[in-house]
């Protein structure tokens, strides 16, 4: 609709008093309380809360964004560098001097479960979720993770090709949770999607005919060896994969080679997977998966190996890496946080970034409620919310560039998921009221995602002598617009008082308990 004369104008005015209203366009949280503190912010066909595009404050002025448990969400403010000013007991000082990785970006994973749950809301809301995620109004996710047909987050089990011995892949062909489904989703997303969105597979089982167990799930490798019918058909498949969705106007920025390839090493796995140890891996790609899709028409495609725990580095990346013929085809290394507990960062990540310096490292898949020790769905779990930055920001400080959640949404229950492995996420979607509620891990998410841009580097963030020891976390980065960014969590039940230091001069903050700050200001 375009207005016109003095209609617009008489529009334009009215639309300008609402966004000064709203502090500038963003409309705020309408909340809904699950115990105390535990609180989501609820969107429905009519409704949902929205942030302003990013703008950079005027330079000596900087614009703050908080969370708390208190109940701020994303709540934006602005204030003035100091010139001099006593400082506090613990001052951060940005060294750009100091320079680490680049961030590819943050995301989540559209599974087959997550398209359910988002096509089973009106269509106003499904567009609300939608933009809640990959707009400018939103959290501005720059990553989708893509199962390659199912996992345990669909509600069949199936492949793109379940006719036995069909090694020529002519029964190839995408299922309807593709093409009905998540397709739909994915062009949906990238129509309001301002920032380029990098799509990724993953698999997490091949046809049953290919597997030493003939069965979906269970202790399983492929058949035979590296080179022979069975690897090389494999390999095939994935250039059949991201041919059809090239038909679809699709194209990936990256595979994995296999979803958590030591789960089919597990007796009894329940759900699917192929398994793999590091030496298969390195064949199967050094003698077929390269090479295929090298000969492809998907030669840009990045290729990333591991995609499991980090407790398999830096053994993994080794095996993998070391072999001249297989690290050729490869470009990152992928991580889950499942057993993190029991695989510091310090040993795993670390030493497999100071090996193999030139290989990215991507957090590709992290989730609350898979063990069993944990309730499925929490809603409105500050706690929760807390998980998620505490562990991006780790990563972020150890050299990975980037983190992806996995289901984008899921219902009350944590599902679907056919084999009922439950877990939480950011949105959980109640279909029968036509809602979903964002999380407190959904805003933890916007705090890096969308004011850490892809192509921004992380930089130096010194703590000053007196306070090396503080409940802060925290990291720093120099956006590609030059503009710094600062993110700063506090786990803690107290308020901590810090300045930021730049050349620009001081600020001096507060970190409220219990809460995520991200700073942001332009450099002279």
């Amino acid at each position: 609709m375009v207005a016109t004369g003095a209609g617009a104008l008489g529009c334009r005015l009215w639309l300008l008093l609402v966004a000064v209203h709203w502090a500038a366009g963003a409309r705020p949280c309408s909340p809904k309380y699950f115990g105390r503190d535990a609180m989501v912010c609820v969107c429905n066909a009519t409704y949902c809360d929205t942030l302003d595009p990013v703008v950079l404050p005027a330079p000596g002025t900087y614009v703050k964004y908080e969370s708390s448990k208190a109940g701020k969400r994303l709540e934006r403010s602005e204030g003035s560098f100091q010139r001099s000013l006593r400082a506090p007991d613990l001052v951060l000082t940005v060294d750009t001097a100091q320079r680490y990785q680049e961030v590819k970006g943050f995301g989540g994973s559209l599974t087959d479960a997550a398209a359910v749950n988002i096509l089973s809301l009106p269509e106003t809301a499904q567009d609300h979720l939608l933009r809640s995620y990959f707009s400018e109004e939103g959290l501005e996710y720059n990553l989708i993770r893509l199962p390659m047909a199912s996992c345990d987050f669909s509600l069949r089990a199936y492949t793109y090709d379940d006719v036995p011995f069909d090694y020529e892949l002519k029964h190839f062909s995408l299922g309807d949770e593709d093409t009905k489904l998540k397709i739909p989703l994915l062009h949906r997303a990238l129509a309001m999607s301002k920032r380029p969105l990098s799509l990724y597979a993953s698999p997490w089982t091949s046809p049953t005919w290919m597997k030493t167990s003939e069965s979906f799930v269970g202790k399983g490798t492929l058949k035979g060896q590296a080179g022979d019918k069975y690897h090389k058909t494999w390999a095939n498949y994935f250039v059949r994969f991201l041919d059809e969705y090239a038909k679809h106007n699709l194209t990936f920025w990256a595979v994995t080679a296999e979803n958590e390839p030591s789960a089919g090493l597990i007796n009894n796995y329940p759900f699917q997977c192929l398994g793999f140890t590091a030496e298969q891996q390195r064949d199967f790609i050094a003698r077929d998966l390269g090479p295929a899709l090298a000969n492809s028409s998907h030669r840009g495609i990045r290729l990333i190996i591991l995609d499991d725990n980090r407790l398999h580095l830096p053994h993994w990346a080794k095996v993998v890496l070391e072999d001249e013929e297989a690290a050729r085809y490869v470009h990152g290394i992928g991580i889950h946080w499942y057993l993190d507990f029991i695989g510091p960062i310090q040993d795993t990540v670390v030493p497999t970034h100071e090996l193999f310096p030139d290989y990215f490292i991507l957090a590709t898949e992290a989730c609350i409620g898979a063990h069993f020790w944990e309730r499925d769905v929490i809603l409105g779990c500050w706690e929760r919310g807390n998980q998620y930055s505490h562990s991006i920001l780790t990563n972020l400080n150890h050299f990975v560039s980037g983190w992806t959640d996995w289901n984008l949404a899921l219902d009350l229950n944590g599902g679907p998921n056919w084999v009922k492995n439950y877990v939480d996420s950011p949105v959980i979607v109640d279909s029968s009221e036509g809602i979903f509620y964002k999380q407190p891990m959904f805003y933890h998410m916007g705090h890096f995602s969308k004011f850490i841009p892809e192509g921004s580097q992380r930089v130096g963030l010194v703590a000053s002598k007196e306070s090396k020891k503080t409940d802060l976390e925290y990291t720093a980065f120099l956006r590609p617009d030059g503009a710094v960014v600062v993110v700063v969590l506090n786990r803690s039940p107290q308020s901590i008082t810090f300045g930021l230091a730049d050349s620009v001069g001081l600020i001096a903050a507060v970190a409220p308990p219990s809460s995520i700050q991200t700073y942001l200001w332009q450099r002279q």
